[in-house]
């Protein structure tokens, strides 16, 4: 059976993406309106309505009162030549990264989604698993999104540039600048702009590639008399995943952990991919019981949804292993480089923080853990929005400390940022979703697949 991208669907996407790029649009004008010229004037109307996050807006995100103290004749010599103080100076670039930092955190966190489906995809060829292979196709247009996404997410690192990286800003790596940091410096031989790009492209390249002929494959394998392509797709699975996992951790160094280059985990390539994974394998299963809902995908029962809903259980409880063995050694050993990392996070972001830690494990454990709650379509659903809720706090504690400290709320950058990417993503997916048959009769497994009970 076929699908076609309903008119409905398509406007409900359309819309997204235009109340997204007006939201977008507005969380710029607004930052950007505040220049050096009012940023005293604003400073003020904030400490006098009281409205932070904590205490911070009354104060730098780094304990600034004490130096705001000790420098107070210095600061009062600057304004009385016009100059901004150092707190206003940090104030107006944490206003200006936000709308910057906003975008990123949108525009990863649906890529990401597509990128953790491709690596699923690939371990069920790989697998040989005979009970997935109704779900192909579905998997298949969600990885649709991982060239435009990854695109999308080069060109806002690109744009952004000092904004979000600070190893970009002018002068950091050159000694006797005002902006020299040596420790950055020293990293300049990975952390610099053309490294950075031409690894970015060599990893799109890789994970598109393998995405172009595992479809190719896919698709001919239906028209095929012989397994012949389904032998190549297993092969380019098992190389690919060789590929993935290394190429996935240098990009969660590069465009996540980078933000933070003073920071950095030996866990964090894992800790990524399991929020990758956990967020794919839950987009999957919301548009398998999308498109059931409609009529489609008859071939696919309640075990096949069982299964989708034990991985999104298991791989959250993954996930939270890696996220404790992280915060466990590094608060425990307390060295300042490190630990800083989530000093920073629970000074100033307790809500999300640790909110989201409960949605993406008290929540999942709770509402999965029962076998018969697997099967039914709603709670799925309803597990799957918290998990994905949670999942985008996750990418935003990774970007927003770093670049907004304590300057971070959820509002029109933010929102906006959502409905944008979330159209675009929605847009691709179906649209390719309707490019092809919704079941791959060729793959030899099908049978299997086609009569999987649980």
């Amino acid at each position: 059976m076929e699908y076609k991208i309903s008119s409905k669907l398509r406007i409900v996407a359309i819309v997204m993406i235009v109340l997204g790029l007006l939201g977008v649009v507005a969380g710029f004008n607004s930052a950007y309106s505040v220049t050096e010229d009012n940023i005293s004037e604003v400073l003020a109307a904030e400490h006098h309505d009281g409205h932070g996050h904590g205490d911070a807006h009354a104060a730098d995100a780094h304990g600034h009162h004490g130096h705001d103290d000790a420098h107070a004749d210095h600061h009062g010599e600057d304004a009385a030549h016009g100059k901004l103080t150092h707190h206003e100076e940090h104030a107006l670039h944490q206003i200006h990264n936000r709308p910057y930092s906003a975008l990123y955190v949108g525009a990863f966190f649906f890529f990401m989604i597509a990128l953790g489906v491709l690596a699923f995809y690939a371990i069920q060829y790989a697998a040989q698993a005979g009970w997935s292979p109704v779900l192909f196709r579905v998997m298949e247009g969600i990885t649709s999104y991982v060239l435009p996404g990854g695109l999308i997410v080069l060109a806002i690192a690109f744009v952004a540039d000092s904004h979000i990286f600070i190893w970009l800003k002018e002068g950091v790596t050159v000694e006797g600048h005002e902006n020299y940091d040596k420790l950055v410096a020293g990293k300049s031989g990975w952390l610099n702009k053309t490294g950075f790009f031409v690894r970015g492209i060599i990893f799109l390249a890789g994970w598109s590639l393998y995405r172009f002929f595992s479809r190719k494959f896919s698709i001919a394998q239906d028209s095929a008399d012989d397994n012949r392509n389904f032998k190549k797709n297993f092969r380019i699975s098992a190389a690919f995943l060789v590929f993935y996992i290394y190429t996935e951790s240098m990009m969660s160094w590069d465009w996540i952990m980078s933000v933070d280059p003073h920071w950095f985990s030996t866990l964090f390539g894992w800790y990524v991919f399991a929020s990758m994974l956990v967020s794919g394998i839950t987009v999957i299963a919301m548009i398998t019981i999308y498109l059931k809902s409609k009529g489609l995908l008859e071939f696919v029962n309640d075990s096949h949804i069982h299964d989708l809903a034990k991985f999104m259980f298991g791989i959250s409880v993954f996930w939270t292993y890696l996220w404790f063995s992280q915060f466990m050694l590094i608060w425990y050993s307390n060295i300042p480089e490190e630990v800083t990392y989530f000093v920073t996070r629970i000074e100033h972001y307790k809500l999300p923080f640790f909110g989201m830690l409960a949605m993406n494990f008290i929540f999942p454990l709770l509402l999965l853990m029962n076998s018969d709650y697997k099967r039914i379509n709603w709670f799925v659903v309803m597990a799957g929005i918290v998990i994905l809720c949670g999942h985008y706090l996750d990418v935003f504690n990774w970007i927003m400390p770093a670049t907004v400290i304590e300057r971070w709320y959820i509002g029109l950058p933010e929102i906006g940022s959502i409905l944008l990417f979330g159209g675009l993503f929605l847009l691709v997916v179906f649209t390719a979703l309707s490019k092809a048959p919704l079941l791959a009769k060729g793959n030899p497994f099908m049978k299997e697949s086609e009569h999987f009970h649980y």
